[in-house]
């Protein structure tokens, strides 16, 4: 008997087999209104009695009963049981199967007892917020929601708002001596922060706003906290827990699929009052992120509730907003270039953020705005546009290399050629002749430009996991060997590694340069390389990473807290690296650097291998065709022309080889010049 398919693998398996797109291959639906209808299976149906329901993911027969998701249609359908079902679609969407064994098992059924307790911790604790913010200590809070929110009764009550006393442990007390719960069920939960082996326990949210997080299902998970008296941070959320993972929920969710599929629309605001806003004046299809960037599997969840994949970024209008309306670009570009979603950009110039705008506008008004919202590519030339003069050279060179970087991202297409255009129509600033001679310099700059390695096509199934380790050894010496960090530092940016690719280690990297700023100022990195200050120098060595770190991460990212520690309680092995740290860090710089490469030569051999050659008894059938008479230097013609004609195949070749050599030459530095 094969072991029992672990329940990861099942939940996974239903988040991503679209019931819609599973029955399509066996029946012919037809969309009716926010569903879908087909004939039947399962019994001799002579008309649609079968509704299929994409938000519920759930099919019913009226007729005869059956009913149930993806898996139960299979399982009825072709006769197949559980097991083999549940492994076709994940092999069918490249979900990687999990088994139980019998002890897998039983640690199962302790960890399913264990999440039921957290759901109940938080429903418990969601309601005690709410009785908060309705008695004497909450009468603050109540009055920012009436009176500068603008919020009324019923949408403070629909969305379950609640407030966090100003006060060290009143929660915890009430969950450990009211509801008899244990340290380490509420610590479970994301609600306490101890310190001293549970010696000092305090609660994590304090004279707060409360706004509750819950699942499709209507579950409490998580919450978060807008600071009500300066406090930073501004917005606090749950850490990750059992029943919250902060990549997979959107807020509000729950309230707006349905109204995302009924207008065939979903909108991303950046905050929850921007959304409870939004909801309260009828927008009610909107949903915002967790503090991170929108992911693909965000976007997915999105994607099922809208037909048309109509996407609409609404970020706040000043320099944050816009970067994280980049942010977002950048996570789901490849999505956009090959038209898999319809991203559309809104940015409310003369308004701080959608909230604001609805103070002084209608619900109409917005969505007359909505629709009218930039396609992203537009957007993001825009953004190139922003600000320059590019009747100046130098506004005018920056803003072409911006361009041609840009441009070069998007496929040979239609939409390509439309855009080279496009904006060298506003280069030229309506000199007709002045554009086409701009759009044909910039097809060759975009043509020739060198792809830089970040994209996810080329990875490998393990590079991701490589390249993690080799980026944590990375902080791993700079906390640990000071006499390297700015040794660490110059090769990082001789290397071109200017960022990492992990979420985690790029958040301690940026916490590391906010604590050095905080104890040397904001210009210390040039002080220290362009002047030969020692005691700045000595300074900058000096500081206790291995204290300050673990202190600055519990307040502004206490989510990824616990990734410091292989850092600060290294295990034997990498204490080892420490007798010779210096070889050790340039082994692993190395590394790093290569993997870009492989990724650049794997990139290179698909464009190399793309090129349709031209070959010499073409180049010698078209100069015979010419009409001008025979040079006498006919084998340098026809070299010319080979190579005029293949230039682009050569021009891959030649990089491919660079790059191999480079590879070499990386090689030869990782292993003390022996190769």
């Amino acid at each position: 008997m094969s072991p029992a398919i672990h329940p990861d693998t099942i939940n996974a398996v239903k988040d991503k087999a679209d019931i819609v797109e599973v029955i399509s291959e066996h029946v012919v639906l037809k969309k009716r209104g926010k569903e879908f209808v087909g004939i039947c299976p399962f019994h001799d149906d002579s008309k649609p009695s079968m509704t299929v329901s994409p938000e519920k993911q759930f099919y019913y027969c009226f007729s005869c009963g059956a009913g149930g998701n993806s898996i139960k249609f299979l399982m009825e359908f072709t006769r197949n049981n559980f097991s083999d079902v549940v492994l076709s679609l994940a092999k069918k969407n490249d979900i990687n199967v999990l088994t139980l064994d019998g002890p897998q098992n039983e640690a199962f059924k302790k960890q399913f007892t264990k999440r039921e307790e957290l759901f109940k911790i938080l429903r418990i604790t969601k309601n005690w917020f709410k009785s908060q913010l309705n008695n004497q200590l909450g009468k603050n809070a109540l009055d920012y929601l009436l009176n500068q929110r603008n919020l009324d009764k019923n949408i403070i009550e629909d969305f379950e708002l609640g407030y966090a006393p100003n006060s060290w442990n009143n929660l915890y007390l009430y969950l450990t001596q009211v509801e008899k719960f244990s340290i380490e069920s509420i610590k479970n939960a994301g609600l306490i922060i101890s310190k001293e082996n549970d010696k000092k326990i305090f609660d994590r949210f304090r004279n707060r706003l409360i706004v509750p997080i819950f699942d499709l299902q209507g579950r409490t998970v998580a919450f978060g906290g807008r600071s009500l008296d300066g406090q930073e941070p501004k917005y606090l959320n749950s850490p990750e827990t059992e029943v919250f993972e902060k990549g997979k929920m959107l807020f509000a969710f729950d309230k707006a699929s349905s109204n995302i599929r009924k207008k065939d629309k979903a909108i991303v605001v950046e905050g929850y009052f921007d959304v409870i806003s939004l909801h309260a004046k009828g927008v009610n299809n909107c949903v915002a992120s967790l503090g991170t960037a929108l992911n693909k599997y965000q976007i997915s969840q999105l994607c099922r509730c809208t037909d048309n994949k109509n996407i609409v970024i609404n970020f706040d209008s000043d320099n944050a907003g816009k970067l994280a309306t980049k942010r977002i670009i950048r996570e789901i570009e490849a999505l956009s270039l090959h038209e898999q979603i319809n991203l559309k950009i809104l940015q409310l110039h003369q308004f701080k953020d959608p909230d604001e705008y609805l103070t002084k506008n209608t619900s109409d008004d917005y969505f007359n705005l909505i629709e009218k919202a930039s396609f992203w590519i537009d957007w993001e030339i825009d953004q190139i546009f922003f600000d320059k003069d590019i009747s100046k050279a130098e506004d005018f060179q920056n803003v072409v290399s911006l361009l041609v970087r840009f441009l070069s991202k998007l496929p040979q297409s239609v939409t390509r050629t439309h855009y080279l255009q496009k904006v060298s129509e506003r280069l030229s600033r309506g000199q007709a002749r002045l554009a086409i001679k701009f759009e044909e310099d910039l097809r060759k700059q975009v043509k020739g430009f060198r792809w830089h390695g970040r994209s996810q096509k080329f990875d490998l199934p393990k590079d991701s996991s490589y390249r993690d380790k080799n980026e944590s050894e990375v902080i791993f010496y700079y906390v640990n060997c000071p006499n390297l960090r700015l040794l660490i530092r110059d090769e990082l940016t001789k290397r071109e590694i200017d960022r990492f690719s992990s979420k985690q280690i790029s958040i301690i990297w940026s916490s590391i340069h906010e604590i050095e700023k905080s104890k040397l100022g904001s210009d210390y990195l040039n002080l220290i390389n362009n002047s030969k200050d020692q005691d700045l120098y000595n300074d900058f060595i000096n500081i206790d990473l291995i204290s300050y770190l673990p202190d600055f991460l519990s307040i502004n990212y206490p989510e990824i807290i616990d990734k410091i520690n292989q850092f600060i309680n290294p295990n034997e092995l990498l204490l080892t690296t420490l007798n010779n740290a210096k070889d050790n860090l340039l082994g692993t710089l190395s590394l790093l650097e290569r993997g870009k490469s492989m990724k650049r030569c794997r990139h290179l051999i698909q464009s190399w291998s793309l090129q349709r050659l031209k070959t010499l008894e073409n180049c010698i059938s078209i100069l015979i065709d010419k009409e001008s008479p025979e040079s006498s230097d006919s084998i340098d013609e026809i070299d010319d022309l080979f190579k005029e004609l293949n230039s682009d195949a050569i021009k891959f070749q030649d990089l491919y080889y660079t790059e191999r050599n480079h590879i070499f030459s990386l090689d030869k530095q990782r292993c003390g010049n022996n190769l």
